[in-house]
């Protein structure tokens, strides 16, 4: 069992930068792939980023290339998703995900959110235009 908590939303205006962070315990956290996602209002549940065990492969959706940055601490069991240039859009509920995947295991970010594991609560993002 892992259990996942998204912290840093918030109310911020175009243009501005928002930091959120997913704060696992429980299992090894370093044998997961971490992913954000974000469901808007009247919107379907879709993929922001992803990250993989080492951090050193990510993945990043085509509407926030540029913009998001993921990245983890696993000393801190901690991933991070640095939001930068936001638009009013980008305004939504995120939430972390974790799927189980040793590292000796490869294999595509680009992931549906059904092959994920545990969800965190997720936490709000409003931006104003």
């Amino acid at each position: 069992q892992v259990q996942l908590v998204e912290s840093g939303g918030g109310l911020v205006q175009a243009g501005g930068s928002l930091r959120l962070s997913c704060a696992a315990s429980g299992r090894t956290f370093s044998n997961y792939v971490i992913g954000w996602f974000r469901q808007g209002p009247g919107k379907e549940r879709e993929s922001v980023a992803a990250i993989s065990w080492s951090g050193r492969s990510t993945y990043n959706a085509d509407s926030v290339k540029g913009r998001f940055t993921i990245s983890r601490d696993n000393a801190k069991n901690t991933v991070y998703l640095q939001m930068n240039g936001l638009k009013p859009e980008d305004t939504a509920v995120y939430s972390c995900a974790a799927k189980f995947r040793p590292a000796a295991v490869g294999g595509s970010l680009d992931l549906g959110s059904y092959e994920y594991d545990y969800w965190g609560q997720g936490t709000q993002v409003t931006v104003s235009s």
